[in-house]
């Protein structure tokens, strides 16, 4: 059963929705509803639905980096980089190198892998009670809260090592399986088997078939809402359903056509068999099956929003598979003691785990949306919740952007916040920058009110 997004009159905005089993239609302008407040104060235009739209992706990896290896200079093509970036040479017009950005609250938790991971995309206080697993709301699920609804599939989280239920030094290893938190006690579920994740992106991410018609849910609401609104805002809500409708008649004439007004994905059918149902045991394929889904996901439009996992924290991922890196879990790499042979090795995996995200931008950059490509369209950021990972070090974060978020990021740059003052070179001003440039505006997020500067 439909309802209408607030029941009395004096909590109904004058921009409201109208909502059915997982759809919305945005209402007219109704003089006789309150107007509710602006959350920013900042006038937010509407999208231009001529352009594709921005798409989100955070691409996370364990343990942190060697920070010897770990660094950016100058710019654009010229821009130089460091061993454990190497695989993105080919990219470097492409990202945003950010250097001294961290969350004050993984500082200050005492625990120096669990209390300082499930933060990443939030900023928030982290419980060691193991009875009260408490952190925060992630800022991908606050976009998936905002916008998620444009979409069959609000938003993905994905990821190759499952969500474990053991205890790590008394704390709930949930918290080192899951950076995507919908709500400060429920993480996202995780779906590590690409089988699962493709048939929930090929169907309408519910399960169900789509009703033919978004009026005929809504219009119980409609008839609710005409209840609490003057005579000549009814006669304008009545000409705004009929209009829709007759919106809704003209897509079924141009489907019908092959031919749809605006934006339209480029892809309405997959491009990749469906996987196997089996867990890929081979782990360099399974992280490419799953990005290859993000791709999917946003070339269908299925999804805008998107996190993975490459591994969790804590991660017991052998990484035996690659040359030279024999007899030793990815956890025992990165705390090394300096030891030169398992540096060797640890630079060896910051570069793998570098290589998969550079896989995806090449797939991303491949696909043309008219006249740009998907990468153009995107926002991505490459990241993990250490830096030093052999010192738990938690008062910089190593993060990469790549994608230009339709025009509004300038790429081919680094920017460098270490020397700032904690003020400004909090994560979460970051992710108020990236949800401004999604078309989600909060006075607040996490640890801060300020935007990122020189973003």
């Amino acid at each position: 059963m439909t309802t209408i997004t607030q029941q009395r009159p004096a909590s109904v905005s004058r921009r409201g929705f109208l909502r059915g089993a997982g759809i919305a239609l945005a209402l007219p302008w109704l003089e006789s509803l309150p107007v509710r407040a602006a959350e920013t104060g900042k006038l937010v235009t509407a999208p231009d639905t001529s352009k594709p739209p921005v798409r989100f992706a955070c691409i996370y990896f364990s343990n942190g980096v060697e920070p010897v290896h770990w660094w950016a200079r100058g710019g654009g093509a010229s821009m130089e980089i460091g061993p454990g970036l190497k695989p993105l040479q080919p990219h470097r017009e492409d990202i945003v190198f950010l250097r001294g950005l961290f969350n004050e609250q993984s500082v200050k938790n005492h625990s120096a892998h669990l209390g300082r991971m499930p933060n990443l995309l939030s900023g928030a206080w982290v419980s060691l009670d193991q009875n009260d697993i408490r952190v925060g709301q992630t800022m991908d699920q606050m976009l998936a809260r905002q916008i998620g609804r444009q979409t069959a599939v609000p938003s993905l989280a994905l990821g190759i090592e499952p969500t474990e239920l053991r205890l790590e030094d008394g704390l709930s290893m949930i918290y080192g399986s899951s950076i995507s938190w919908t709500t400060a006690t429920k993480p996202a579920t995780k779906e590590i088997y690409p089988a699962r994740a493709f048939d929930l992106l090929v169907g309408d991410g519910k399960g169900r078939q789509l009703d033919r018609s978004i009026l005929d849910q809504v219009l119980a609401d409609a008839q609710s809402l005409k209840n609490l609104i003057a005579g000549s805002d009814r006669q304008k809500l009545d000409e705004y359903l009929e209009s829709i409708r007759d919106i809704e008649k003209r897509i079924d004439r141009a489907s019908r056509e092959e031919r749809l007004e605006g934006w339209k994905p480029t892809l309405s059918q997959p491009d990749m068999p469906r996987p196997q149902d089996d867990l890929p045991q081979d782990v360099p394929e399974h992280m490419q099956l799953i990005l290859d889904l993000i791709v999917l996901a946003f070339q269908m439009d299925k999804t805008r929003i998107a996190t993975c996992m490459l591994n969790n924290d804590l991660s017991q991922m052998n990484f035996g598979f690659l040359d030279g890196v024999q007899g030793s879990l990815h956890l025992d790499l990165t705390h090394n003691g300096r030891d030169p042979k398992l540096e060797a090795m640890y630079l060896k995996t910051n570069q793998f785990h570098v290589q998969q995200f550079a896989y995806l931008l090449d797939r991303l950059k491949a696909i043309d949306e008219g006249g740009q490509s998907l990468l153009d369209s995107s926002l991505l950021m490459f990241c993990s919740n250490l830096f030093d990972g052999d010192k738990h070090q938690a008062d910089q974060m190593p993060i990469v952007l790549a994608g230009r978020g339709g025009g509004s990021l300038e790429t081919g740059r680094v920017l460098d916040y270490l020397d700032r003052g904690d003020d400004n070179r909090r994560a979460c001003s970051l992710y108020l920058s990236l949800m401004d440039r999604m078309g989600v505006c909060l006075p607040r997020f996490g640890d801060t009110d300020r935007r990122l500067a020189d973003l």
